[in-house]
C-alpha cells in the first residue's frame, strides 16, 4: 500500500496548505499533457490524486492516521482512479488556472464530456458504551440523505424531456479565460455549472433533480475504538449526478467514561477495595471485567496501589496484533471504628510488631482511679 504522506513528499506534520502545494506541483511535473504517451508519468499523477484525496480531506486524513491504509474497516485507503478523467473531476478547483499552455487541451477534454459529479459526503456522531468499544458492537443509525428525483432520473427536467446542452460552455459547466501563460476556469454563469440547461422543470422535485431519504444502517464498530475514531460507510452518502457514485458517510465515535473503568493506552484498570485483614492476609474476590466476572487471588501483604495484571483482557490494538490487558488496582479501606474486641485485638497485634501506638482512650472514673493511684505512690 502507498504511504501517502512519502507519495506527495510531505512529513506528517505538514499543514494542509503544505499538502495542496505539494500535489498541485506532482500534478504539474506529471500531468499526462505535459508526459504524452508516458505510462509511468500517468501512474504517478493517479498515485499523487490518491494521496491528495485523502490527506486533502481533514476528516480522512485524521482516519488515515489513526486507522492506516490497511486497516480492517472499508475505506481507509484512497480511491484506485481507473483514469485520469476521474482527477479532472474531483479536483477541478486544484487545476484551475494552473496548468496554462495546458488549458486549451484541458477544455477540449472537457467540453467533448463533462463527466457527473460524484455525491457529497455526510457525516454523523455515534455513541457506543465502554464495554461496547472494547468487545465491538453492531448499531443501527438513521439518518436523511439527498437522492436523486425518482420522477426525472435527477436531472429536473420535465418526463419526457431532457436538459439542453448549455451553448455558452458547451457542456463543460466551466468557462476558459486565459491570461498569457496561465489560465483561468471558472463556473459557467449560464448553467451555473451544471453544464445544461432546463426548460420544463420536473413536477416532482420543481428542477430540482433531489428528494431527502430517510436511510437505516448497520455500522459494525470494531473493537479497540474510542472517543475520536472515525468510521468510513462507502456509497452511504449524497448520490450525485445520475449514474455517478455516491458520497460516503463519516462517523465520528464517542465513547462516555465508566464509572468501573479506565482506559489507558490497551489497558482497562479498575479499583478494588479491600479491608485491612484481606490485605495482611491474603484472599480469593470475585472482579468484573469487560468480558464477564472471574476471581483473581489476593495476595498476603497486599499494599495500597498494588496491582494484579489480568492478560489479554483489555483493548485489541488497532494497529497491529495483540492485546492489552486488565489491571486490577487495590485501595485499602482502614475502618475509622473498631470495637472493643477489634482494638485489643489490634493493640496485641502491635506489642507483638513492636509497634508504638497511642494509649486506649478511658472512661473518667478510669482516670480518676489513675490520678488517685499516682498521690498515693508518692
Amino acid at each position: 500500500m502507498l504511504d501517502y504522506y512519502k507519495t506527495l513528499g510531505v512529513s506528517k506534520n505538514a499543514s494542509q496548505e503544505e499538502i495542496k502545494k505539494a500535489y498541485r506541483k506532482l500534478a504539474f511535473k506529471f500531468h499526462p499533457d505535459k508526459n504524452p504517451g508516458s505510462k509511468e508519468a500517468e501512474d504517478k499523477f493517479k498515485e499523487a490524486a490518491q494521496a491528495y484525496e485523502v490527506l486533502g480531506d481533514p476528516q480522512r486524513r485524521r482516519q488515515y492516521d489513526t486507522f492506516g491504509s490497511t486497516a480492517g474497516n472499508r475505506g481507509f485507503s484512497g480511491h484506485q482512479f481507473e483514469n485520469v478523467e476521474d482527477i479532472f473531476s474531483a479536483f477541478g478547483d486544484i487545476f484551475e488556472g494552473f496548468f496554462g499552455d495546458f488549458g486549451a487541451q484541458a477544455e477540449g477534454r472537457s467540453s467533448r464530456s463533462r463527466r457527473p459529479r460524484r455525491g457529497g459526503d455526510l457525516s454523523t456522531t455515534l455513541e457506543v458504551s465502554f464495554v461496547e468499544s472494547a468487545r465491538g458492537c453492531e448499531k443501527e443509525i438513521r439518518f436523511e440523505r439527498e437522492v436523486n428525483c425518482e420522477s426525472c432520473k435527477g436531472t429536473g427536467a420535465k418526463a419526457g424531456t431532457q436538459p439542453d446542452v448549455c451553448t455558452r460552455c458547451k457542456g463543460a459547466g466551466q468557462i476558459l479565460h486565459a491570461q498569457g501563460f496561465f489560465s483561468v476556469r471558472t463556473h459557467c454563469p449560464n448553467c451555473q455549472g451544471k453544464g445544461s440547461v432546463i426548460k420544463a422543470k420536473c413536477g416532482t422535485c420543481h428542477g430540482s433533480g433531489r428528494k431527502k431519504e430517510l436511510r437505516k444502517v448497520v455500522v459494525k464498530v470494531p473493537p479497540g475504538v474510542q472517543t475520536g475514531s472515525r468510521l468510513r460507510l462507502e456509497s452511504e452518502g449524497e448520490e450525485g449526478d445520475y449514474g455517478a457514485a455516491k458520497g460516503d458517510l463519516l462517523i465520528e465515535l464517542v465513547v462516555p467514561s465508566d464509572p468501573r473503568f479506565e482506559r489507558v493506552d490497551n489497558d482497562i484498570v479498575s479499583k478494588l477495595v479491600i479491608s485491612a485483614s484481606q490485605a495482611i492476609l491474603g484472599t480469593r474476590m470475585e472482579v468484573e471485567l469487560i468480558n464477564g466476572r472471574q476471581f483473581i487471588d489476593v495476595p498476603k501483604g497486599t499494599q495500597p496501589g498494588d496491582e494484579v495484571r489480568i492478560p489479554g483482557q483489555g483493548f485489541p490494538s488497532l494497529k497491529g496484533y495483540g492485546r492489552g490487558d486488565h489491571v486490577i488496582q487495590f485501595q485499602v479501606k482502614i475502618p475509622k471504628k473498631l470495637t472493643r474486641r477489634q482494638e485489643e485485638l489490634m493493640r496485641e497485634f502491635a506489642v507483638l510488631s513492636d509497634d508504638v501506638v497511642n494509649r486506649p482512650v478511658t472512661g473518667f472514673f478510669d482516670r480518676f482511679k489513675k490520678k488517685s493511684t499516682d498521690k498515693r505512690s508518692h
